[in-house]
């Protein structure tokens, strides 16, 4: 009878399994559905559960709103545009010159306005689109920000508008599109990716379940009219994609790799844009 390798033991958990690795916070052996993938190593289900914040730390968290300041500048400078975008506005438009030259339209993007790419996300309609979008970023901040840091968020951001602005164009190539939406999509989507990873439910992340119920939403115009649908699928997309280049690069311990992916990314989003942008007067 052969003897069992003294390396090999048993899941903590499921103690009929063998395995040969260890959660690298407490040393204990697990199975690979018990460990949970880290910035270095990976951790037991209990090790994760532990280190999460108290109900009473999240909720200080979420009104102190620490190590957020990438996220508070995004809101900060879109706050601004939005008063100038609304000062001096004439007629029944509560826009301005500015407001125009700064949406996303393909005729004008096509002339050379390659600005509209990003400065989209700046512009919105009126205080609920507004608020709205600003509420979602601050709530994706406060669960992201901490753990990414302020630079990765912000190029996952600013990749995920450019991304919803490829998408906005390819759905509707002559409407004009304003909104954050799609830079909102995209951290949404990578919150959800990093909060899978450490173990958590789509349906219990909050995020996963919110953007699917507004992305089945926009398929209905009659309950919320003028929805992007492409720009919010474009920023899904651009923002999953960059999280995983960088979650991939984190594990490999070559943080670098991970910024570069999210700039072909970003870089591959803008050359679409340009691509689909359609000739036509401005």
């Amino acid at each position: 009878m052969t003897a069992e390798p003294a390396h090999v033991t048993t899941c903590y958990r499921h103690p009929d399994r063998r395995t040969g690795r260890h959660c690298t916070r407490c040393g204990r052996p697990a199975c690979p559905e018990c460990l949970r993938e880290a910035s270095v190593g990976a951790q037991c289900v209990e090790c994760v559960r532990a280190a999460a914040p108290s109900t009473r730390q999240r909720f200080a968290l979420r009104f102190r709103g620490e190590r957020m300041l990438a996220t508070k500048a995004i809101i900060a400078v879109t706050v601004v545009f939005y008063i100038l975008t609304s000062v001096g506005a004439k007629g029944a438009t509560p826009h301005n010159d500015l407001f125009d030259k700064l949406a996303l339209y393909g005729p004008a993007v096509h002339n050379g306005d390659w600005w509209r790419l990003y400065t989209y996300s700046l512009d919105h309609a009126n205080l609920l689109h507004i608020g709205f979008n600003m509420l979602i970023l601050w709530q994706v901040g406060i669960v992201l920000e901490p753990g990414t840091g302020p630079l990765r968020f912000t190029t996952l951001w600013i990749v995920s508008v450019l991304a919803g602005a490829a998408g906005a164009l390819i759905a509707t190539p002559h409407a004009p599109i304003v909104g954050a939406s799609g830079g909102v999509f995209g951290v949404g989507a990578a919150a959800t990716i990093v909060m899978q990873r450490r173990g958590v439910r789509f349906w219990d992340t909050g995020f996963g379940p919110l953007l699917g119920i507004n992305l089945l939403l926009g398929f209905f115009p009659s309950f919320i009219p003028n929805v992007s649908v492409g720009g919010h699928i474009g920023g899904l997309i651009g923002g999953a994609l960059a999280t995983e280049a960088m979650l991939q690069a984190r594990r490999a311990e070559q943080p670098w790799l991970g910024y570069a992916g999210a700039i072909f990314v970003g870089a591959a989003s803008v050359l679409l844009a340009l691509a689909v942008a359609p000739a036509g007067v401005r």
